[in-house]
């Protein structure tokens, strides 16, 4: 089941993160930051269990990141990711957001819930707000897709 996260939630939350911040998948995020952030994440609970999550992230007026997606990995491959994406999507047309980005090493993933590639370069609220904190900044390697709404 797919739910907003709750304060309870952060730690599982960050184990799900970390994880693939160890596997270079993604950039980590503190608990702290998780903490501030929790109004932003989604969470798929199963049997008591957080084993996904995602978080939508407000750019701008009219732009949105999904970001920090993650799925423990022997959940892989039963669309629980299609599930958490598609709620962020959903809050963003409920808040009346036009676009939303993801930054992300498996595009075909998001391509096939209807985001296409875009330049970085489209994204300068991104690149000039949290890139710039990041270790491969300006050498970024993931790839930018954006969808319409």
């Amino acid at each position: 089941m797919v739910r907003k996260a709750r304060i309870a939630d952060a730690r599982a939350i960050h184990k799900l993160l970390l994880g693939y911040a160890r596997e270079g998948m993604m950039l980590s995020r503190s608990l702290p930051d998780i903490y501030e952030n929790i109004r932003d994440f989604y969470v798929f609970e199963e049997n008591g269990e957080t084993v996904g999550t995602v978080c939508l992230h407000i750019c701008w007026e009219d732009l949105a990141e999904v970001r920090s997606l993650a799925v423990s990995a022997d959940c892989e491959g039963r669309g629980l990711g299609r599930e958490l994406v598609e709620a962020c999507l959903a809050e963003a047309r409920d808040l009346g957001m036009k676009r939303v980005f993801a930054l992300t090493y498996k595009p075909v993933f998001f391509a096939k819930l209807g985001f296409h590639e875009i330049e970085k370069s489209e994204l300068p609220q991104k690149i000039w707000g949290d890139c710039m904190k990041c270790a491969k900044f300006p050498e970024c390697d993931e790839i930018a897709l954006s969808i319409t709404l």
